[in-house]
């Protein structure tokens, strides 16, 4: 550590200020970047490591995928950087923005969260997660050593063993990365990196926040072992008040088979509806119609007929742009003399999370805009509907979904969610397919579902043929369209 001192100036920019913590492969430093003027974060890599090429590349690697991720929940990183000693070693730093907060493991010590604040931190480390996985990339070690608890909400650190999709999720020795506790089971045999690895990390984390303890405690890849193998199923029973959709999404996180979990987006969905309605005019900025009542006044002594529409004096007086993830939407309306109706409807898709839960809540009418929000997810359908009052049939008489449908909808719109996470659909595919799937489910009759899901096969085979859907997703795909004509009853 001599060479890394108080005042020390990193690539004659860097100036370190003083040592603000450490771990098994690195040191934290505050420091001053004397370019921009401004107080950063130096991750620079343990002396012990510096030597080895292969941990050096380990640093570069997080730079480059922190770097990717302009998320309000990911620690950001402004730079990457070696340093040459006068030995002639080489070490490798990071520069990150300097958080101010307390570390999540910290704040468990003094037991679990309440859990409306447990469920506000997990949608944040589940949407952050979903920002990573639709880049590719897998964080490999959620814990909550790793979340950030700041003054705007959770921020995911240490992409130090993140890692691309599909590539071999161990070491040269065959070791396994990450924290044993919160490792999913099928790392243990080597299975390649996928975000689902991530989502059961991701579900550890939310069941400590809620009871005080990971579901299988363990220290060791021993301990970790023998807890899979000998502890009863999790169980969320005992959370005071829980809402059984965030039990229910929990525990499906921690599911033993990968495919039986939900996406990272699709967590962040559900945990976001059950907070909503704890903010009842947000929950009322979401009902379809709304009727605010008009101030009453004397009539007037000589009645006439009004000689035209009422004015409209000031029909919305604030409202307050969509919250950025991490905060509760908070709407004010102030209405004086007038009725508002159906003001509410045109604000919904401005103010509604990214996509509800289940395929139940698809729209309903006319195909939906392309959108930059994350690819959907996969998983069970939800067993709840979404928060707040539910959309008024259309004028067309669309109906909401049987449950055979239903559960149809959701398998091709989770085939979707995984085709672009492994880069098997186009992205402009996936947004095509997403709008064709919708007017499916909005459609009604047999013969107007018949001819809606005829469309969606139809381009299916269409994108295959020009390469921009892998043949083997395609036959996936079009199996799981054709369902939806068989569940519509």
């Amino acid at each position: 550590m001599a060479t890394f001192q108080t005042g020390r100036l990193l690539a004659r920019r860097y100036r370190l200020i003083d040592r603000i913590g450490a771990g098994g492969m690195s040191v934290i430093w505050r420091a001053r970047d004397e370019v921009l003027d401004r107080v950063v974060a130096v991750k620079v890599l343990a002396p012990s490591l510096a030597a080895d090429a292969r941990f050096r590349d380990m640093v570069r690697e997080e730079a480059r995928s922190a770097a990717q991720l302009d998320h309000p929940h990911v620690t950001a990183v402004h730079d990457y950087g070696e340093t040459v000693a006068p030995d002639g070693s080489i070490t490798s730093f990071v520069v990150m923005e300097l958080l101010s907060g307390e570390e999540l493991e910290h704040l468990l010590t003094q037991g679990p969260l309440p859990w409306p604040a447990a469920v506000e931190t997990g949608a944040q480390v589940a949407e952050a997660l979903a920002a990573a996985h639709r880049l590719g990339i897998v964080h490999r070690d959620v814990t909550p050593a790793n979340v950030m608890m700041t003054g705007t909400g959770a921020k995911v650190l240490d992409f130090g063993i993140a890692t691309r999709v599909g590539t071999p999720d161990d070491d040269e020795d065959g070791g396994t990365f990450g924290t044993p506790a919160y490792v999913a089971p099928e790392r243990l045999d080597g299975a390649p990196a996928q975000p689902a690895t991530d989502v059961y990390s991701l579900g550890v984390l939310l069941f400590e926040t809620l009871t005080g303890q990971p579901p299988y405690p363990a220290e060791t890849w021993e301990q970790l072992g023998a807890a899979l193998a000998d502890c009863p199923e999790p169980t969320l029973d005992g959370v005071p008040g829980l809402p059984a959709p965030v039990a229910d999404i929990c525990l499906r996180c921690l599911a033993r088979d990968p495919r039986r979990r939900p996406t990272a987006h699709r967590v962040a969905a559900v945990l976001r509806d059950q907070l909503l309605p704890a903010d009842p005019q947000a929950a009322t900025m979401l009902a379809p119609t709304m009727t605010l009542p008009a101030l009453t006044s004397p009539p007037p002594a000589d009645p006439a007929p009004p000689a035209g529409p009422a004015a409209n004096p000031a029909p919305e007086a604030a409202r307050t742009p969509a919250a950025a993830p991490g905060r509760r939407r908070t709407v004010t309306l102030a209405a004086v003399g007038v009725t508002v109706v159906a003001a509410a409807a045109l604000l919904a898709p401005a103010l509604t999370p990214e996509r509800p839960a289940g395929p139940q809540g698809l729209p309903t009418a006319g195909p939906a805009q392309p959108s930059p929000a994350e690819p959907q997810v996969t998983g069970q359908p939800a067993t709840t509907p979404p928060a707040g009052p539910t959309a008024p049939p259309p004028t067309g008489g669309a109906r909401p979904p049987a449950a055979g449908q239903a559960d149809a909808a959701e398998r091709v719109d989770g085939l979707i969610d995984a085709g672009l996470t492994e880069g098997q659909i186009r992205e402009d595919v996936g947004v095509d397919l997403r709008n064709l799937l919708r007017n499916a489910v909005a459609a009604t009759g047999e013969d107007e579902v018949t001819a809606a899901v005829d469309r969606l096969r139809g381009k299916i085979d269409e994108r295959r043929r020009e390469g921009s859907i892998s043949p083997g997703y395609a036959r996936q795909l079009d199996a799981a369209a054709a369902e939806l004509v068989a569940g519509q009853t």
